[in-house]
Formats: C-alpha cells, sequence, structure tokens
C-alpha cells in the first residue's frame, strides 16, 4: 500500500447527503450542519465559499471544494451577502429566524433552490458522520480546500451531475460510491499539486530509504517490527534510519509506527464487530491487553469505550 492508498483507504459513504442547488443572485446561505466533510462542486456560474476564519474563496465552473466541519461556513453569490437560509443538522433548511424552508425550495428529485433556471448551479455531497472518514485523513487537510477545475480531468463531475437526479432502484449506493471516488481524485490531483501542504509522512514517500520504510510498516502494520529490521531492509544504519526518519516524518519509526497502528485500531473498532483481541493480532499486537494499555495511553481511552462511544455518537468518538 502506498502512501496515497493510506492516506484515502479511510471514506466509506454511507447514506450520504446529496443536493444539486440552483441560485439566482442574490443569494447567501449558512451551512451548520456539523458535517465532517462536504464537497462542493461548480458546475455553472460563481460561489463564494466563506469559511468560519480566514478568507472568502471563488469557486468557478469546473472548481471543486472539500470543506471539512464541523465547524458552519457560508455559500454565497456574493460574500458580502446576508445569509438568507440557515442549513442545521440533518440538512433541516430554515431562514435565520427558524422558520422552515424545505418546501419551498424544493425543486425534484435532490434538487433545491429558487429558480430552476438560476445562473448558479452546484452539486454538493455530504458525508454524514466522521467514522466514514479516517482520522488520519481529516487530520491531513486545511479546513478548506480548492481545486481549480484546470487542475484536473476526470469525468466524476459530470456523471454525479448526471445521477444525482435520478431515483432508481440503488441509487443511494451508487452516489455513496461516486463521492468517494470524487474525494479520493480531487484529493490525489490536490496532493500532487506543488506545495499542496501534503502530510510529511506522505512527502517523505519520497526519499529512498524513508519511503521505502513507511511502505513497509503500511503494508504489514502486524509484524513484529524492529528499528533493526526495517533499517537492514532499507540498507542503512539503525542509527541513519532513525535520524532520518526524524527529520523527515517529524518522529521517530516507532512512534510513528505506534500511531499508524493504533488509528487502524480505531478504524477498525468502529467498524467491523471483530473482538478487541482479534484486532489487536490485525495491527501488531501481541494480546487484547497490549493493545488496550497502548491505546488508553495515547487516545486517553480503552479500545471497547472507543467502540461504545462510536456505537452512540460516531463523531465524537472519531474525534478522540
Amino acid at each position: 500500500m502506498d502512501a496515497l492508498a493510506s492516506l484515502l483507504d479511510g471514506p466509506r459513504a454511507r447514506g450520504a447527503f446529496f443536493m444539486r442547488s440552483i441560485m439566482t443572485p442574490p443569494w447567501s446561505f449558512r451551512v451548520q450542519d456539523r458535517a465532517p466533510l462536504t464537497l462542493v462542486a461548480m458546475v455553472r456560474g460563481d460561489a463564494w465559499v466563506v469559511p468560519g476564519t480566514g478568507a472568502p474563496v471563488l469557486l468557478r465552473p469546473g472548481d471543486t471544494a472539500v470543506v471539512l466541519g464541523p465547524e458552519p461556513y457560508t455559500m454565497a453569490g456574493d460574500p458580502a451577502t446576508p445569509p438568507s437560509i440557515v442549513i442545521h443538522p440533518g440538512q433541516r433548511c430554515t431562514t435565520p429566524e427558524g422558520e422552515p424552508l424545505g418546501d419551498l425550495m424544493d425543486l425534484g428529485v435532490r434538487t433545491w433552490g429558487d429558480s430552476r433556471d438560476g445562473p448558479v448551479m452546484m452539486l454538493t455531497g455530504t458525508y454524514q458522520m466522521r467514522g466514514e472518514i479516517s482520522g488520519r485523513l481529516l487530520a491531513a487537510l486545511p479546513g478548506l480546500l480548492v481545486l481549480a477545475g484546470d487542475a484536473w480531468d476526470g469525468p466524476l463531475v459530470p456523471l454525479l451531475a448526471a445521477e444525482i437526479v435520478k431515483d432508481e432502484p440503488g441509487q443511494e449506493a451508487v452516489l455513496d460510491r461516486l463521492l468517494d471516488l470524487l474525494l479520493i481524485a480531487v484529493l490525489r490531483a490536490w496532493l500532487a499539486r506543488a506545495g499542496a501542504g501534503a502530510p510529511a509522512w506522505y512527502r517523505a514517500y519520497g526519499d529512498p530509504v524513508v519511503g521505502r520504510t513507511l511502505r513497509f510498516m503500511h503494508n504489514a502494520p502486524e509484524h513484529p517490527w524492529t528499528v533493526a529490521e526495517l533499517a537492514a531492509r532499507a540498507g542503512v544504519s539503525r542509527a541513519a534510519l532513525a535520524r532520518r526518519f526524524t527529520g523527515l516524518v517529524g518522529e521517530p519509526p516507532m512512534a510513528y509506527l505506534t500511531g499508524w497502528r493504533l488509528d487502524l485500531a480505531a478504524d477498525l473498532l468502529r467498524e467491523t464487530d471483530a473482538t478487541v483481541e482479534a484486532v489487536a493480532r490485525r495491527v501488531g499486537y501481541g494480546s487484547s491487553f497490549a493493545l488496550s494499555t497502548a491505546f488508553k495511553r495515547v487516545r486517553g481511552v480503552s479500545p471497547r469505550d472507543h467502540r461504545a462511544a462510536a456505537a452512540v455518537s460516531p463523531g465524537r468518538a472519531a474525534a478522540e
């Protein structure tokens, strides 16, 4: 598994929220749905993304934005236009005073707005729970990133535009997978850009020594790795590996391996019914006790408490 596969192995949309929005200026709506991640793809017209902190960013036709939650943000035709619509958790739509608007702005299958012929059209796909996206992926991204339409060449946005208005058997599963593919494609193109701010461990994959070491760890987290064995396989001394790895990744090899194993364990506990013992062995711990000790030391909760919290409140558990 390479760096990109490791980073993007998390997205698993389940019943994601999808909407085609058609708007006529002046328009502005505030999104405070607390969703962990939202993709916005512009089909026609321009729109501004106004994050809670930071400067507004203009989206043009073909551009795609990735917005991280749970902080609210605003979409608008002009950043100076005050919001007249508020999107709440559960995608409930109201005026700023709380009057419901859902029925008034319904334009058909997954289509919403103030006019079918409005000059602005955007597609929105929203992950509903943090558990659908790995914490490692979320931690690697800025609060808002925009990929310009001319920075990549992909058929996914037109395909999503065609599929989003269909109401056929299995359509929810089709849209979920399209959302995952779109997110992966956008991030792959964004990370490939110079100065994209990719995580240190991702950039370190280009180093012939550290890159090989990361591949060993990612491909076989269950293996009982030692610095000595990793160094031997990479063809350098233990001291050279430790120095080079720490310099490029920002932490020593075994500290990184522990974090990687515990990230995997957290996802497995949340997404599968495997016992703690089985999860422990899949991520390189000899027993459930060993995993529990490391898990609680690093994450502050036991594996069982993490799983229980995920069952009750996926968003809170993933943020731990």
